[in-house]
């Protein structure tokens, strides 16, 4: 990987972000770290030198905020590592009036990377989903119901928001890869994390007591993935457009290849923020 790159990692205030900016820490780039809480996103930029910023997902004027910052503070982008999402507790309708999985997990990065479209079309860069293979376990993707509205249950809006993780990423390739934008989506294996904190969901508990240790992977182990995305070469060591499971290519469901489907949901998306994107 080029020496004094700037990359940045939403989510990063713990788990795979926070063990990710470690481990890139020590390269000669520029870190910028993005997470909602203000003491541990502060303590793990101190630790590891980095910048960082502060912005929760559930307030669509803070991601609004956050880009014009990033605009500001980073003429260069390299990589932007979209790792912040989680699992919901009982269906619950945001400030900007969306449903609350799909606002975090895919309207917020969504509002990100496009708000920063010129950067990062003029830098290049790298733009990393963390999705899940709870896309393909879980998700019953109704373009239709992006709110989740029917029979609303957390894992399946989770799973949702993970396969639109992967339809973003095979769109945003679509769209922008003449420009110089590479997109790629990877699962990172079940994490030992905060994740699953705020849910009443069973996998609270799958998450956050001793039956974690035979179901979950260290964020240390899970962040080698995300921070060989960053440190590799599209084209070579993977290709833009693609979803990864254990460092391969991976199927996730028929859905996640439907790219009418991926054009569906980037205008949609759009529309639902009143938005347009160059």
């Amino acid at each position: 990987m080029p020496q004094h790159q700037t990359i940045i990692i939403t989510g990063a205030s713990d788990g795979i972000g926070a063990a990710a900016a470690r481990q890139l820490a020590a390269e000669g780039t520029t870190l910028v770290l993005v997470g909602r809480s203000p003491a541990k996103t502060a303590a793990v930029a101190r630790e590891v030198g980095a910048d960082h910023f502060l912005a929760d997902f559930t307030d669509l004027a803070q991601v609004r905020e956050l880009a014009d910052q990033l605009r500001a503070g980073y003429p260069r982008i390299d990589v932007l590592a979209n790792n912040a999402g989680g699992i919901m507790g009982e269906r619950v309708v945001t400030r900007d009036g969306f449903e609350k999985t799909f606002q975090v997990n895919h309207l917020a990065p969504f509002l990100l990377t496009t708000l920063l479209l010129p950067t990062l079309t003029a830098s290049k860069a790298k733009v990393i989903q963390t999705a899940s293979v709870a896309a393909k376990r879980f998700g019953r993707f109704d373009i239709d119901d992006l709110q989740n509205e029917k029979n609303y249950e957390p894992q399946v809006a989770y799973g949702n928001g993970k396969l639109a993780n992967i339809l973003f990423t095979r769109e945003l390739h679509r769209r922008y890869a003449a420009q110089g934008i590479s997109a790629v989506s990877f699962h990172p294996g079940v994490v030992r994390s905060g994740f699953a904190s705020d849910t009443t969901h069973l996998m609270r508990f799958a998450y956050h007591s001793p039956l974690k240790y035979l179901i979950t992977i260290s964020p240390e182990r899970s962040a080698r993935e995300l921070v060989r995305l960053v440190r590799g070469t599209p084209g070579s060591t993977w290709q833009s457009g693609e979803y990864y499971e254990r460092r391969k290519p991976a199927a996730s469901s028929a859905a996640s290849r439907d790219m009418d489907l991926a054009r569906q949901l980037w205008d949609r998306s759009a529309q639902l923020l009143s938005i347009t994107t160059p």
